[in-house]
């Protein structure tokens, strides 16, 4: 089994991506979605959150070796750079999504050393905009950002866009479109459900595959 297919398992049996194609979510945006993600659910799941930090610390020494550095995202990061920075016997901090208002002020908590070379670790992307913004925020503090490792990411095409327009590398531990599939051979949704998920993910604003 490969990781992409274990991850999925893991997160479809924990319910921490369920999808619910016949009735949609809405989202905050007002957007329908046939998906709901709540990464934070791994933390209450040790068996799977061990399989995804060593996803995380694995994924971090095949595709960015030279890593100094590992940071979170504020605050679904947090916890899984922590973790994989401990099996990786490495520093981490992690980056907030504003400057505090008192004390210090920090925004980037935790040492970075201009020219350090860093990973960021988030739990979902879907457009990628708050990720963009921490990679920006370690750039401008002079660190050089390797990529990202995400336990989730959607596909969608604003998302990809964006982080390639930004020049930087994500690498998921799974996605949408294997979720889908496992979701689909395991019988967590009907075969035919396949195709109303990727319609959303391919332009969540049309909701004409509702009710198909």
């Amino acid at each position: 089994m490969s990781t992409q297919e274990l991850i999925a398992k893991d997160l479809l049996a924990i319910k921490a991506v369920f999808f619910r194609p016949n009735e949609p979510f809405t989202w905050a945006s007002g957007i329908k979605s046939p998906v709901y993600c709540d990464n934070r659910l791994i933390l209450t799941a040790p068996d799977v959150r061990i399989d995804v930090e060593n996803a995380i610390a694995q994924t971090i020494r095949h595709e960015y070796p030279e890593t100094q550095v590992v940071m979170g995202t504020s605050t679904a990061g947090i916890a899984h750079a922590a973790i994989a920075a401990h099996i990786l016997d490495l520093p981490m901090g992690y980056v907030r999504s504003g400057a505090k208002d008192h004390g210090r002020q920090n925004q980037i908590e935790g040492r970075l050393e201009p020219g350090q070379k860093i990973v960021v670790v988030e739990d979902l992307i879907s457009t990628g905009g708050s990720v963009i913004e921490v990679v920006n925020v370690l750039r401008d503090a002079g660190a050089e950002v390797l990529g990202i490792v995400s336990i989730f990411t959607y596909g969608m095409k604003k998302g990809l866009d964006r982080l390639a327009e930004a020049n930087v590398k994500n690498i998921s531990l799974t996605n949408f479109d294997c979720i889908a599939k496992i979701a689909a051979d395991d019988g967590y949704i009907s075969p035919s459900d396949v195709q109303k998920l990727l319609a959303f993910r391919d332009n969540p604003s049309d909701e004409s595959w509702i009710g198909k």
